[in-house]
């Protein structure tokens, strides 16, 4: 036997510390301690403003497309009920960017920001959320919610007269937005993950090795998952036992989630691209262009009503509730309804991305979900690995985060069964993805 090798002495031999002894180092260092602290402290008032927030944008959704209109007489929103409603929100939004620093935040066609929090900029991007969410924008409140996690944050470090150094800019405001993110999602896990991939930590290199071992364990996953069912024995897992509806998956299952993958990535890419330059087209004039963007939406969502006889409530919003009820019932929408709902909220999600404040995340699970119900009577499919496949893709392409994309999805169908098919539709959404030229970039 050989002896074991001595643990190294940078101070001696001239060479780097081991990356353990730097942790190490990191770790035992009263500066970092103390940042450790204060991101805890700050996590309470974060979470309390954050849970807040999102009750008051549901409060007032709630009040402007169901209380309202019964008030007024009808049980559902008529068919113009979305005109005068996002034309407040352009006017509010476009008033927001022109005259507030910090223009109400980042364009979502760009995707989630979790750089640049800024405690000046806050005011703006809550009224623009504010303004855009209850009022129909065709987008989800994670990206106003990481922005008010970071800019608290750092509002509490003032207070506390923490040091200002670049370092805890970037650790504080980090801290804030996982912690404001996580109520949206529910979950501390997809919080913590979102944020890793948001940041960017790694750079390309995180991707490259990420996608290959993802994409092993998701075919591993198939073939662990076939062993068991053809002898009968299990290796044993961490899962709860839950009484769902999940069917066994199948060949057919697979290879249709890569096929729905491949066909959301070629649509949706476009259309991210196309949001893009609405969001270039916007910024040379934000007041009456962003009026114009909004009015368009709710043209979508009106004309979406009065050829189907349903809601523009299908059409307007993130999507959210929408998702739960299509989950809940996916025979209740035929075929016509769903390719309409996906022509028109597609329609409509593009301009909200190039022109009012939010995040992209609810309305591209809608999106996914509803191609997945739609696709759901091809042979060999079924519906909950077809909407399980379109989430995932959906999410992939919209996001560009393709871990983050798989935990959310898992965490929203409540159970692993569909694992194996959500990380092969994320993963080949994502690279067909990257695949594509890029187009262009937000002005």
């Amino acid at each position: 036997m050989t002896e074991p090798h001595p643990r190294s002495d940078p101070s001696a031999t001239g060479t780097q510390p081991q990356e353990a002894e730097v942790l190490r180092d990191l770790l035992r260092s009263p500066g970092y301690l103390k940042a450790l602290v204060l991101c805890a402290v700050i996590g309470i008032p974060v979470s309390l403003a954050a849970f807040w927030f999102l009750v008051g944008l549901h409060e007032l959704e709630h009040a402007l497309w169901a209380d309202l209109p019964r008030a007024m007489g009808w049980d559902v929103p008529p068919w113009w009920w979305a005109l005068p409603l996002l034309l407040v929100a352009g006017t509010g939004v476009g008033l927001v960017v022109t005259h507030l620093p910090g223009a109400g935040g980042h364009v979502p066609a760009s995707g989630l920001h979790t750089g640049g929090a800024s405690s000046a900029a806050l005011p703006g991007v809550l009224l623009a959320a504010v303004a855009s969410l209850p009022f129909g924008a065709v987008l989800g409140p994670e990206a106003p919610l990481i922005a008010l996690g970071g800019g608290l944050a750092l509002v509490f470090r003032d207070l506390t007269r923490a040091p200002a150094t670049p370092q805890s800019t970037v650790l504080l405001g980090a801290a804030g937005a996982a912690a404001a993110i996580s109520a949206i999602f529910g979950n501390p896990l997809i919080a913590a993950v979102l944020l890793i991939e948001v940041a960017g930590v790694g750079g390309p290199q995180l991707f490259a090795v990420m996608l290959p071992a993802l994409l092993s364990s998701g075919v591993g996953a198939l073939v662990f998952t076939g062993l068991g069912r053809w002898t009968g024995l299990a290796t044993g897992d961490l899962s709860l036992k839950l009484s769902l509806p999940f069917p066994r998956l199948d060949v057919a299952d697979v290879l249709w989630a890569v096929v729905i993958a491949v066909a959301l990535g070629l649509v949706l890419h476009p259309l991210l691209a196309g949001a893009r330059a609405i969001g270039s087209y916007v910024a040379a004039r934000p007041l009456v262009r962003t009026v114009l963007c909004a009015v368009g939406a709710a043209a979508c969502a009106a004309l979406y009503a009065l050829i189907t006889g349903r809601s523009p409530g299908d059409v307007v919003s993130s999507g959210q509730a929408g998702l739960a009820g299509l989950a809940a019932d996916p025979h209740a929408w035929g075929v016509g309804a769903l390719c309409a709902v996906l022509l028109f909220k597609g329609a409509a999600y593009l301009l909200c991305l190039g022109s009012l404040r939010g995040g992209p995340v609810f309305p591209a699970l809608f999106l996914g979900a509803a191609a997945g119900v739609l696709l759901a009577p091809l042979p060999g499919l079924g519906v909950v690995p077809g909407m399980a496949a379109g989430m995932a893709a959906a999410s992939a392409t919209t996001l560009r985060l393709p871990v983050s994309s798989v935990v959310l999805v898992i965490l929203l169908l409540g159970s692993s069964a569909m694992m194996p098919v959500v990380i092969l539709a994320a993963v080949v959404a994502f690279v067909v993805t990257e695949l594509l030229p890029p187009g262009p970039a937000v002005a």
